[in-house]
């Protein structure tokens, strides 16, 4: 009896032994993971700014590959100007962009400053470049030739800086805006135009032009084959 009752606890104990060993390999199971985890984060963190590093240093010398910005919208994304406003700055980036490639570069800002009036130095026009560089590639892209304004409407331009006479210099449709956009012309840009209304407004004012347009030429053209016809006969 005695040697039936010592073989349970002996048994017992042995169960207990095992389910302890068994809750020691599940525990070290699980630190590994969370070890291993750790180290993977650590690695991701690190390659990251490691990456950012090499890209600064980069940028500083001078070696940076510029990096292509996100297709945008400058109707939905510069809500402050109108359509019009926004096609006329076009029509300006275009006519400097004299190497047809999408961008202003130092030569062509040098240039531009040259016909406004107002030629700055070499450095100069690399602050006004890096101003609104945002993909450190030297030079302006029509977003970034459109933050020129955006940040001119807003106040964000120092009095003596190049990109402020510049927006100051390179007023759009002034003619067509008045005494009052020749006077407080950032104001005007600064005003809410981003309304569904005023937007499709100007569509239709746009497409209403272009109709009128058609019609007079082709009046132009009956005209003419009724004079044409009129010789000939």
């Amino acid at each position: 009896m005695a040697s039936e009752e010592l073989a349970q606890k002996l048994q017992r104990r042995l169960q207990l032994e095992e389910s302890g060993a068994e809750a020691e390999m599940v525990k070290g199971a699980t630190a590994v993971g969370e070890v291993e985890e750790r180290s993977s984060l650590t690695a991701s963190a690190g390659a990251e700014l490691s990456a950012k590093l090499c890209r600064r240093q980069d940028i500083n010398e001078g070696a940076a590959q510029p990096r292509r910005a996100a297709v945008f919208n400058p109707y939905t994304e510069f809500k402050e100007f109108s359509r019009r406003q926004i096609k006329d700055m076009e029509r300006m980036f275009r006519l400097y962009d004299s190497g047809r490639d999408g961008y202003i570069d130092l030569m062509e800002l040098k240039l531009m400053m040259e016909k406004l009036g107002a030629p700055q130095t070499h450095l100069g026009l690399k602050n006004m470049i890096k101003e609104v560089d945002e993909d450190f590639d030297g030079k302006l892209s029509f977003r970034e030739f459109l933050l020129i304004f955006h940040k001119a409407a807003a106040g964000e331009l120092e009095e003596d800086s190049g990109l402020l006479t510049l927006a100051k210099l390179s007023e759009i449709d002034v003619s067509i805006e008045g005494v009052k956009g020749a006077k407080n012309f950032f104001e005007a840009k600064a005003q809410a135009l981003s309304s569904a209304s005023k937007f499709e407004a100007e569509i239709k004012a746009e497409q209403d032009e272009r109709k009128r347009e058609e019609e007079e030429r082709n009046h132009r053209r009956a005209a003419f084959r009724k004079l044409k016809s009129a010789f000939t006969q």
